[in-house]
């Protein structure tokens, strides 16, 4: 079973690995069969799964319902996380972190995930029209009624972290984080560590390159995200191929997966780092899960700092557009 982990200064108590779940619904080309997603989120709780992310823009909404439907059997057992912050729900529109939002997106999100709280509740994105202290007041309001038991940012810059900490603590952030994307070591980690709250990596599979599937001949379904996404240029992936070359290396002295390097790479670096790599297929979870028995030493740890040092990935994680809604 998975070991469990806590996030930060809460006591909220959650698998080491979580599921992500929006690449079910939404993101990465067309919805998995209903069934089959459902029977996915069960079988990554019979494994120990404790950890499940959502978000009303997923689909949008068809993602709750999805992962409202899968855990119903076992509610009180899991945690759910879910997100705020998009106007109507729609990513593809603005932001929208308004307190009479906050309040709706609540409500509707307690019906479709069947259930009367939320355990984590995450500002999607940071909005630049809401003072980050009006958000937190909303959700502290929503934590008295019971509606929500802890909150959480996502892809949110320090000042705004610190702000909203001092209002209603913040149990965890959930941002982009992996050997794929390193930026988060320089001013967020510390940050988190001397505030004591949690960090909940999204694509820690470098939304999946570093599982070594994907090289510069992979052609994406239309509807998959990473067509837009600069670092998944055909020449960019070449040049990034090193990094799975690395692995591949690692995983073979250890008799292990790329990917399960890369999960048991993030897993080591904090005690309260929580990766919630996503997948719609069962033996990839089955992978994924088998990376919290992976154990890296300092010496391996020190030869993966070591090559990845002199490896410089190309290309932006996001487009330009997308790019101006993060690090706020």
């Amino acid at each position: 079973m998975l070991p469990k982990r806590t996030l930060g200064n809460s006591n909220l108590e959650v698998s080491a690995l979580g599921l992500g779940c929006m690449g079910l619904s939404f993101g990465y080309g067309p919805a998995t069969d209903k069934n089959q997603a459902i029977d996915l989120i069960r079988a990554a709780y019979e494994a120990g799964v404790t950890f499940f992310d959502t978000a009303e823009c997923y689909g949008p909404f068809t993602n709750e319902e999805l992962v409202g439907e899968a855990v119903a059997p076992f509610r009180d057992k899991v945690v759910i996380a879910t997100k705020f912050g998009f106007q109507d729900g729609d990513s593809k529109k603005g932001l929208d972190s308004s307190p009479a939002r906050i309040r709706i997106v609540a409500e509707a999100s307690l019906k479709r995930l069947r259930t009367d709280y939320i355990d984590l509740f995450y500002q999607h994105r940071v909005d630049p029209n809401v003072p980050i202290e009006e958000v937190a007041g909303t959700i502290q309001d929503l934590i008295r009624e019971g509606k929500v038991r802890h909150w959480g940012l996502s892809e949110a810059g320090v000042s705004t972290i610190r702000n909203a900490h001092a209002v209603q603590p913040v149990t965890a952030l959930q941002s982009e984080y992996s050997l794929f994307f390193r930026e988060p070591e320089k001013e967020i980690i510390p940050t988190l560590e001397e505030l004591g709250i949690g960090f909940v990596p999204f694509s820690p599979l470098g939304k999946g390159f570093l599982t070594g599937a994907i090289n510069e001949t992979t052609k994406f379904d239309p509807t998959d995200f990473r067509n837009i996404v600069p670092r998944f240029s055909e020449e960019n992936r070449k040049a990034n191929q090193a990094l799975v070359d690395l692995l591949k290396v690692i995983a073979s002295e250890k008799g292990a997966t790329p990917a399960q390097i890369a999960l048991a790479w993030l897993l080591a670096q904090k005690s309260w780092i929580v990766p919630i790599p996503g997948t719609t297929k069962l033996p990839r979870l089955q992978e994924n899960i088998g990376a919290a028995s992976i154990n890296l030493s300092e010496e391996d740890l020190r030869h993966i700092e070591k090559a990845a040092s002199k490896i410089h990935i190309q290309g932006a994680r996001y487009p330009e557009n997308l790019q101006s809604r993060v690090g706020k």
